[in-house]
């Protein structure tokens, strides 16, 4: 019975931190949709296209998030994880005797990766300038102060990100809980005056629109995607909360509270067609705008939190991946490995989201910059989501072909009427995403140019052991681990420390860290040793892209093999490579150079494998690339 109790209880938990977390951003979407929807495609508040947009949006929620996200993708669990890297991990598994497809598939994906963070980008300002700008509806005054606002709200939000979110994460789901019965209640108040509204939900008024307006529907498709806006977060946090605790959220509280809202602000359309400035803050009565505006600014706050806090475990995966050098990374708590703060990451996304801010000006003019990514990565999951139903799960071809073509031809719809947004801000994601793909695909290519000139310059380990301890070097106390880029070879390190220092420690790790496409590796699969004789061992270590790397801890078995590992006497020992950019072979020159500034910026791999400070030896090299 106290079994059942407990469960009970942790599921109301999962799904409070659901609501607080998961669906910050698709809970803020009503702040501007449908004020958008009017301006974009300049429609008149008719009561024919009031109840055809109401029905475009109701279906566009149930096809795309209900249908495709709920039912469908959040199944597609790498090891409990979800979110685009760990559907990328999944889909390019299953074809990894296909290394053309496979190499597809992880360029869409690190693409996808990198509009995310276009999308990063656009979702704080949009959100954030959309309630602020509420301060308009209670009197004209306010105008001239909603971007200064808007900037030190969005300034205090990542001043605070270095000391952690646990205290106010904990608020997350109160608060949104009730923003989600607020925004319910004020749609509920504008239909109960004009309940008709809700005959909208009639999928007839819909295709009633698109039939008597097909070019005003289809310009209009890139306003409605704004009301998605957010879908992909229901993936994305799976591996937090679990994949019950989202889809009750949702069907139990967000959707119903979402659909209210947007009906209620039909209706008002329909008695006050004026309204269409800004429906949403216009549905309160004019003692309710000002808590409104307050209640609306910490939930979009609480939404920016909720992606700013993705940015930094999407950067961690992907620099484990191989695709970022190294960064600091940041522990804000001792107990929950996963709050993690990235000061780099932090502070420019912070630069872009304030340029964004003064380019922009407007959510109005926001929103043109909005949708493009956003309808991309839909595009980029649904067909790695084919290889997943098809190679992961064997389903037959026409099943597979089947339920992602009919995905794909809404995503399409929506992604072709937003490239028409491309001039008026939709290349401002664009350009931050193309940015991030060319220093991804750069520091991997680089990474491998590296790995091969030191591969080919290496000699053999075990020939060198046995040719070095035919006249051993003097020998001292203590345990020395050499950090390998490749196993098997020996570390310029060694070479490094017999060549300046002449001796040789007592016992010796020649260590490998192998970082998988998995989100997680099982403590028994963590190491793997061999035995090289002369106290000396080689020794593998693999994480997954979700793990946190911690070297001494993992090493630690060993000291049943005999070697000691106390940390007074033992020294790490790390080759320090300075790339220098050559002619000929590899890159073109402006990238060699891009990566050899890249890795001369990257992070001590002391910091990232969790080395003693006080045990650590570093020894550099030039290497030619």
């Amino acid at each position: 019975m106290q079994h059942h109790d407990n469960a009970k209880t942790a599921m109301g938990a999962a799904i409070l931190g659901a609501i607080g977390v998961v669906y910050g951003d698709i809970g803020t979407s009503v702040l501007y949709a449908v004020q958008t929807v009017f301006d974009v495609g300049q429609i008149s508040p008719t009561p024919a296209n009031v109840y055809g947009i109401l029905s475009l949006f109701f279906w566009t929620l149930t096809l795309i998030v209900s249908l495709k996200y709920v039912t469908l993708v959040l199944r597609a669990d790498n090891h409990g994880e979800g979110g685009l890297v760990a559907l990328l991990a999944l889909a390019t598994q299953a074809v990894h005797d296909r290394p053309r497809t496979r190499n597809l598939l992880l360029l869409l994906g690190i693409f996808g990766a990198c509009l995310f963070y276009g999308d990063g980008v656009i979702t704080p300002a949009i959100s954030v300038l959309s309630a602020v700008e509420g301060l308009e509806v209670v009197s004209h005054a306010f105008k001239p102060w909603v971007i200064p606002l808007t900037l030190v709200i969005l300034l205090g939000l990542f001043l605070v990100q270095k000391h952690g979110t646990a205290g106010i994460g904990r608020l997350f789901g109160p608060v949104m809980v009730l923003w989600f019965i607020v925004i319910a209640v004020m749609g509920a108040v504008q239909i109960a005056g004009h309940p008709d509204i809700l005959r909208a939900i009639n999928p007839l008024f819909a295709l009633r629109f698109i039939a008597r307006q097909p070019l005003v529907t289809f310009v209009t498709l890139g306003a409605v995607v704004l009301c998605v806006t957010g879908g992909e977060a229901l993936y994305a946090d799976m591996g937090h909360f679990g994949r019950r605790p989202i889809q009750i959220a949702w069907y139990a509280l967000v959707m119903p509270a979402l659909t209210i809202n947007y009906f209620g602000q039909g209706a008002l359309l329909l008695a006050h067609p004026a309204a269409m400035k800004n429906p949403f803050f216009l549905m309160a009565p004019a003692w309710l705008t000002l808590p409104l505006v307050g209640l609306a600014t910490a939930a979009t706050v609480i939404a920016s939190q909720a992606l700013i806090s993705g940015a930094y475990s999407a950067t961690k995966q992907i620099i484990q991946l191989g695709f970022l050098p190294r960064l600091q990374v940041l522990h804000t708590n001792a107990q929950e490995t996963g709050q993690i703060y990235l000061p780099f990451v932090n502070w420019a996304l912070f630069v872009a989201i304030v340029l964004a801010v003064v380019l922009f000006r407007s959510s109005a003019n926001l929103a043109g910059a909005y949708g493009i990514a956003v309808t991309t990565n839909m595009i980029i999951t649904t067909f790695m989501t084919y290889f997943v139903v098809r190679h992961v799960w064997h389903y037959p071809l026409p099943v597979a072909l089947g339920a992602t073509s009919f995905f794909m031809l809404i995503d399409f719809a929506f992604w072709s009427s937003n490239l028409l947004k491309l001039i008026e801000g939709g290349w401002f994601p664009l350009l931050i995403a193309g940015a991030l793909f060319i220093l991804m695909l750069t520091w991997k290519q680089g990474r491998t140019l590296l790995t091969s000139k030191l591969r080919r310059d290496s000699l053999g380990l075990s020939e060198f052991l046995d040719a070095l301890f035919l006249e051993p070097p003097v020998r001292v106390n203590g345990t020395a681990v050499f950090l390998s880029a490749n196993p098997g070879t020996v570390p310029n390190a060694l070479l490094h420390n017999l060549k300046h220092n002449m001796v040789l420690h007592r016992y010796n790790l020649f260590v490998n860290v192998r970082n998988h496409e998995v989100p997680w590796i099982a403590p028994e699969d963590r190491l793997t040793v061999t035995p090289l004789g002369h106290d000396c061992w080689q020794v593998c270590l693999n994480y997954g892209f979700m793990d946190e790397p911690n070297l001494p801890l993992a090493i630690q078995p060993l000291q049943e093999q005999g070697c000691p590992l106390d940390p007074m006497k033992t020294s790490y020992f790390i080759s320090r490579d300075n790339v220098v950019p050559t002619l000929g072979e590899g890159m073109a020159p402006w990238r060699e150079k891009l990566f050899a500034q890249m890795h001369h910026n990257a992070s001590s791999v002391a910091d990232f494998l969790r080395l003693p400070s006080n045990g650590v030896v570093e020894l550099g090299s030039k290497v030619e690339i």
